[in-house]
């Protein structure tokens, strides 16, 4: 499906005849197959994808009973960090999966525990919340443990809740171990099914039976747009606030949020509502210094964020306003370039930046972006929500100007013009010339431009910067193209 044309797509009649005289001049250039493809303009630009609501099922439990593990077992890849200790999963986050030809949404949690404090307590209440926003719920029990007692916590809890429960007795991994699963009927949630999500013995007859209590159409997941919310990829540095503005906007604790460094490691998804309209934004790990100098849940957590940010649309950089910007802030920024993805700039923790301080931030600024002229900028804090309302503006700026599409008319009758008014410098007495130009892509905005010769790359910048002045692409990236064709030899 093809989104709306903007203004730029219709051509007056100036415009074509421009752009038909400067394609008629390749006529006389050697082209190849490729370029006579990108001259057909027979582009397909991009739109939103529909986006349904799916029945949920949380996957929830106390530490290391493999939860993350046979949620990657559903899933069929790994896509939650597994390592050998407790506590590695935090937050909810969720996965669509299928089975049997019906897909579902699994939100994996972190581990469960009784009367815990600080970043474990908040943990706890995100289970919590996963059952509460469930339709149904599988509990993984460790069966070479046996019931203990936080499990026994955990069965109370979901007789509360009142919502179906599948037992999933995990490391059962040979048949001799299957005994170990039947001592835990005594939790009192009927037949609990023997499996090993390490090895996927018995998963197949799990699913079986979680498929019989989903219903149909979910009564927890929220409708989506008939083309799907915007994603937006929350990214930055650790502890530059990207939860807390992810549950600021919400106006709920929606991930968990501590004052130490690296909290959130696997990417979390949820739709929120801003200005009457839905996006979906994703929490995402911070960015350490170098993802190869990393090891254990932190190296994959990396992997995960930048799979997060490949998905998403446009990239919401935060960076600490109070503290002086880093080549690692820079280098966050560039990696949402180098991804073709929209961009925000936020500089958040506004509430503790003074006038002496505001002041430096714009100098650094202005010399570290000085390449990045483009990128929309929004000052706010998350902490007491002081100019958050001003994000909605600036996403849509930058999404708009990603989407853009400039007509083959109008780009070559600006092309013509800038060519006129400066034309490319001589070089070894020879002039290079623009013959013809076309957008081929969009998301992000990508143009070919054929020529005579070698354009350098202070003139290519040159036509960017002015590209921009004439059509906008204010907060996205915009990639320019060059083709040296050399003239048919007479014969």
């Amino acid at each position: 499906m093809v989104s709306a044309p903007s203004f730029e797509d219709f051509d007056s009649e100036d415009d074509a005849q421009r752009a038909e005289m400067m394609r008629s001049f390749l006529t006389e250039y050697e082209l190849d197959d490729e370029d006579l493809a990108y001259l057909e303009e027979d582009f397909q630009f991009s739109s939103q994808d529909e986006d349904p609501g799916y029945p949920v099922l949380a996957v929830v439990g106390r530490p290391n009973v493999g939860k993350s593990t046979l949620v990657n077992r559903i899933v069929g890849k790994r896509v939650a960090v597994v390592q050998d200790e407790p506590g590695v999963t935090r937050d909810r986050v969720r996965y669509d999966a299928q089975w049997n030809g019906k897909t579902f949404t699994l939100v994996d949690t972190g581990g469960w525990e009784l009367d815990v404090a600080g970043i474990d307590k908040s943990v706890a209440q995100q289970s919590e919340f996963a059952i509460e926003q469930a339709d149904a719920v599988l509990f993984v029990v460790d069966a070479t443990v046996g019931a203990t007692d936080t499990d026994e916590q955990i069965v109370r809890l979901l007789r509360r809740s009142g919502k179906p429960v599948i037992l999933a007795a995990n490391k059962v991994d040979a048949p001799n171990q299957e005994a170990d699963a039947a001592y835990l009927w005594s939790l009192g949630l009927g037949e609990p099914y023997p499996i090993s999500a390490l090895h996927g013995r018995g998963t197949g007859d799990i699913l079986d039976a979680v498929l019989d209590v989903l219903p149909e159409v979910s009564a927890t997941a929220k409708l989506r747009p008939k083309h799907g919310p915007r994603r937006i990829a929350l990214i930055g540095r650790p502890n530059v606030g990207k939860s807390s503005l992810l549950n600021r906007l919400a106006g709920e604790n929606r991930v968990v949020v501590d004052p130490l460094a690296g909290t959130t490691r696997d990417p979390v998804d949820e739709i929120i509502e801003l200005d009457g309209e839905q996006w979906m934004f994703v929490d995402t790990a911070g960015i350490r210094r170098r993802v190869h100098l990393t090891h254990g849940a932190d190296y994959y957590a990396s992997l995960r964020t930048q799979g997060a940010l490949e998905k998403a649309e446009l990239g919401l950089v935060l960076i600490d306003a109070s503290q002086e910007l880093t080549e690692q802030d820079i280098r966050v920024m560039q990696q949402v370039i180098d991804s073709g993805r929209a961009m925000v700039v936020v500089c958040n923790k506004w509430d503790l930046v003074d006038e002496e301080r505001r002041l430096m931030l714009d100098r650094e600024i202005e010399r570290e972006l000085v390449q990045m002229p483009w990128v929309e900028r929004v000052n706010l804090s998350a902490a007491t929500g002081w100019h958050t309302n001003r994000l909605t503006r600036a996403m849509h700026t930058a999404l708009e100007s990603w989407d853009k599409r400039v007509s083959t008319g109008k780009l070559n009758s600006f092309l013509g013009e800038i060519a006129a008014a400066n034309p490319h410098p001589v070089r070894g007495g020879k002039q290079p010339r623009i013959l013809f130009g076309t957008q081929v892509a969009n998301r992000p905005p990508k143009f070919v431009l054929f020529a005579s010769g070698f354009i350098e790359h202070g003139y290519r910048r040159f036509l960017e910067r002015r590209l921009r002045e004439e059509f906008g692409f204010e907060g996205s990236p915009v990639q320019i193209s060059v083709r040296v064709r050399e003239k048919r030899k007479r014969k």
